[in-house]
Parts: structure tokens; sequence; C-alpha cells
């Protein structure tokens, strides 16, 4: 195995093993919030969007109507839609890949596959990656949602914090230039601001529309 293939394969197991665990914690606040195992489980294994499944089973546990907590999933999901448009050269053609890699299109497998430097190690790290969280994910919702009672609050345990500063520890290499720091800030600001009027969800919506008007605005403008 090559240098770059074993560095590509250790950045995505690292990045796997701290996500995965983060399932621990979403197995055990469904739970608390009301659902059975079973509803916790197709959640892991058919949403398989972490941020969309706390808001969900964090709106049900606070009395909103189901329509509500779907939305608020949906709308926290659409940008999974819009790493699409960077992945697909990199899953290429075939019914079936794409249909599996709409599933494993995800912040992580993302940030992995764009990580690398040739295409080849780009398709390595996004199946690696997307495969290896999705199957981790599903397997600690289930022992988060079994042991949860026995954990206590798994939230003192930090694993979101891990999470994130894994994805963090992905993207920082990359950011070479103002304008992506330009556009984090810009979106950083309008979310802060968004989060206390509107409702779960809508806020990273917005940010994330607000990034890619900045992102097009600017690279016209070079044209």
């Amino acid at each position: 195995m090559s240098d770059q293939r074993r560095a590509t394969v250790s950045m995505a197991l690292g990045v796997v093993g701290a996500v995965a665990l983060y399932g621990i914690s979403f197995g055990a606040v469904s739970v608390a919030a009301g659902l059975d195992i079973w509803q916790t489980q197709v959640l892991s294994l058919f949403m398989f969007s972490g941020g969309s499944q706390f808001a969900l089973v964090g709106l049900i546990a606070a009395g909103a109507p189901g329509p509500t907590a779907i939305l608020a999933a949906g709308l926290l999901g659409v940008r999974n839609g819009l790493y699409s448009i960077r992945t697909a050269p990199i899953v290429g053609r075939g019914f079936w890949k794409r249909l599996v890699a709409g599933q494993w299109t995800i912040d992580e497998s993302t940030a992995v596959a764009l990580a690398q430097p040739t295409p080849a190690l780009s398709r390595l790290g996004f199946w690696l990656t997307g495969a290896g969280i999705y199957l981790g994910w599903n397997a600690m919702t289930l022992v988060g949602a079994l042991v949860g009672d026995q954990l206590g609050d798994v939230r003192s345990f930090g694993l979101d914090a891990a999470a994130a500063a894994a994805f963090l520890g992905l993207l920082w290499p990359r950011i070479q230039s103002r304008l992506p720091v330009a556009i984090a800030v810009v979106a950083a600001v309008v979310a802060t601001i968004a989060i206390p009027t509107l409702p779960i969800g809508i806020p990273v919506v917005i940010a994330a529309a607000v990034g890619v008007v900045m992102y097009f605005v600017q690279h016209r403008g070079r044209a």
C-alpha cells in the first residue's frame, strides 16, 4: 500500500471512529424522547443524518407536531443534496452505485473525499468513510438505545465535540484563500442571528444559502 493510500485510509478510519461513537448519544437521546428501540434504529438506517435525527427527536421530546418535526429535520438534510454536486464526479456512473452514494453523502464522507490529492484516492476516501460511518453509526445507535439509561447523560462525554473536531480538522488544511474564511464568517453570523428567532433547521439552510450565493457571486466577478 502506497503512503498516500495509507494516509487516506488512516484519515477515513479516524473520522469513522470519532463520528460513529456519537451514535451512542443519539440512541440514548432518542429513547429518552419517547421513541422505542426499533423506531430509533429505523431513523439511523434510513435518515442517516446526525443533525436531522437529533432535530427530529428533540422536537418530538418538546411536544412539537409530527409535520413540524419532519420539516425541520428535512431542512437540515438539504445540505447533503448540495454536497452531491461535488461528489457526483467522484462516485461515477451507475444507478445502484449512485443510490448507495446518495445515502452515504454526508459531511464527513464529502470532506474526506475532497481532501484527497487524486481522483482514485477521493473515491477510496468517500466510500470507506461513508460505509464505515453508516455501519458504525447504526451499531452505536443500537448500543445507545439499549444501555442509554446505564450511561447517564451521554452529552457529558463530549462525543459531539469529538465529531465536530474531526470534521473541522479535515476542512482546515483546505482553506488556502480568504474567500472560504469570509464565507464561513458571514454564514456563522447569519446563523447566529437567525437561531433565536427561527425554527430549528431553517438557520442552517439560510446560512448555507448565503455561502452558496457568496461563492457564485465571487466567481462570476472573476469570470
